[in-house]
């Protein structure tokens, strides 16, 4: 409960959604969306172990080198509050580490929410995987964000935002990814970035729920087509919310797709058949 810094919210006895929050946030990412699931919901909210209000002591640079690291710590989570049918809403790279948890323990888990998420941001030109980044492009995102951090975050946090009409949307990242110790965030990026579960998509059995962005800088719109070709049991809704985090620029168009699909109403985007799962 320390280590992750767990909070509950709403009915003890209401379906389980537990929100697991990207690079650089932490348990209050998710604050403007709780209002639509808190009457109903038993809400479980938690900071991966090295950002937000987690125990920073227990930051591991060998354990969290892997997703599996944060992928075990929220099984641990599920097992400790003795969670069962848990929806776990993923945003950015902790649907990484959902699909990591789904494949390795899916018995606690009934549903995933993917939100604005990628197998792999990096491009695997062996075998026509477009992940929207060379390994080039990378290595010198990475090379800055190790150089200068807060400099790579001021510039980094209205492109990932990607809201320019909207500048505090930015603005609240960018105190967001201030508030991460750097040696974490060197090393929380290469998770990020670096990661590749798409081996790991043909295994999954949870039903899963694709919410893809608009204008996404880390996500383009064909990563959510990629998904549900790739994972069985899923559907694919597009936002019309732009950029990286539709949590906190459309709180409410994110909570309604997935207070729809929890209630069997939601309208998915069909793809296309002649589009290639490798594209």
């Amino acid at each position: 409960m320390t280590r992750n810094n767990i909070r509950i919210l709403g009915p003890t006895n209401g379906p389980v959604v537990m929100f697991a929050h990207g690079f650089g946030c932490d348990g209050g990412t998710w604050e403007k969306m709780l209002p639509y699931f808190t009457k109903k919901y038993r809400v479980v909210l938690f900071d991966h172990v090295g950002s937000g209000g987690s125990d920073l002591a227990a930051y591991d640079s060998v354990k969290y080198a892997f997703l599996d690291g944060y992928a075990r710590d929220m099984l641990e989570i599920c097992e400790v509050l003795d969670l069962q049918d848990v929806t776990l809403v993923a945003h950015s790279v902790s649907g990484m580490m959902a699909i990591a948890a789904a494949e390795t323990d899916p018995r606690r888990l009934g549903r995933l929410v993917l939100l604005a998420s990628s197998p792999s941001y990096m491009d695997h030109p062996e075998d026509g995987y477009i992940g929207g980044f060379s390994a080039e492009d990378l290595d010198g995102l990475l090379s800055s964000l190790d150089a200068n951090y807060l400099v790579w975050v001021s510039s980094m946090a209205p492109a990932i935002m990607g809201t320019p009409n909207a500048p505090e949307n930015a603005a609240e990242l960018e105190t967001s990814f201030r508030r991460v110790n750097p040696m974490v965030a060197r090393e929380f990026s290469r998770v990020a970035f670096l990661s590749d579960v798409r081996p790991l998509l043909r295994n999954i059995t949870v039903p899963s729920l694709i919410l893809q962005c608009t204008d996404d800088l880390l996500a383009p719109e064909h990563i959510g087509r990629y998904l549900q070709q790739n994972l069985a049991h899923s559907t694919l809704i597009q936002l019309s919310a732009t950029g990286h985090c539709p949590h906190v620029s459309s709180p409410g168009e994110s909570a309604d797709a997935i207070l729809g699909y929890l209630a069997g109403t939601a309208v998915p985007r069909q793809v296309e058949p002649e589009l290639n799962a490798a594209s």
